[in-house]
């Protein structure tokens, strides 16, 4: 029941992009078309699930064993990377199309602020690695979920017609402030620290 509590947390609760407000870049930037923002977002779940396991174990293994935590940031980020670089490999072996719209967003997932908050915010509540697991995991799952939303919304409001002063990245943010008010129906869902 913890578990699924924190999964559910995770997705829904305390959403990764809609209330800890990480991830805005490929949520804004990525989501224009619901077949690539898709992919973005299996890349991004992928990533992020596995960067939370692997720093769970960079950080109860490496640096608490060898007393260098101060160097937690530039583990983590050398572990995204790595993990960034097999994702891009796959995707450029499997789905060229994929690789081409996602462009620029697919290594920029090394610096999306949301793949290295997971395992920091993972780390400060001192979860175990099964709990970073479900925690990463969750967190993934919640920015996949709010990525497909949006981009859903994005293509809606491309038929919609909307004032000339609205139109693009205005109309953009209202329809993301709409959407961030709308998962705070789930606040009392679970109790999450």
């Amino acid at each position: 029941m913890e578990y699924l509590s924190l999964l559910i947390g995770a997705v829904l609760v305390n959403n990764v992009v809609l209330v800890r407000f990480l991830g805005l870049c490929p949520f804004m930037g990525v989501s224009g078309k619901l077949s690539t923002s898709a992919g973005m977002s299996a890349a991004t779940t992928f990533v992020m699930s596995f960067a939370c396991a692997c720093s769970w174990l960079v950080e109860n293994y490496v640096l608490q064993k060898f007393g260098i935590g101060f160097l937690r940031v530039l583990a983590y980020i050398l572990v995204i990377a790595s993990l960034v670089q097999f994702t891009e490999t796959l995707i450029r072996k499997f789905s060229p199309p994929l690789h081409r719209s996602l462009g620029i967003y697919l290594p920029l997932i090394t610096t999306n602020c949301a793949v290295l908050g997971v395992p920091l915010i993972s780390v400060r509540e001192q979860q175990s690695f099964f709990q970073a697991l479900v925690f990463g995991f969750g967190s993934a799952l919640g920015f996949c979920l709010v990525m497909v939303i949006f981009a859903g919304m994005r293509e809606r409001l491309q038929l919609a017609n909307v004032p000339k002063s609205m139109s693009g990245a205005p109309i953009a943010l209202v329809s993301a402030g709409l959407l961030a008010m709308s998962f705070l129906g789930f606040s009392g869902l679970v109790k999450v620290g």
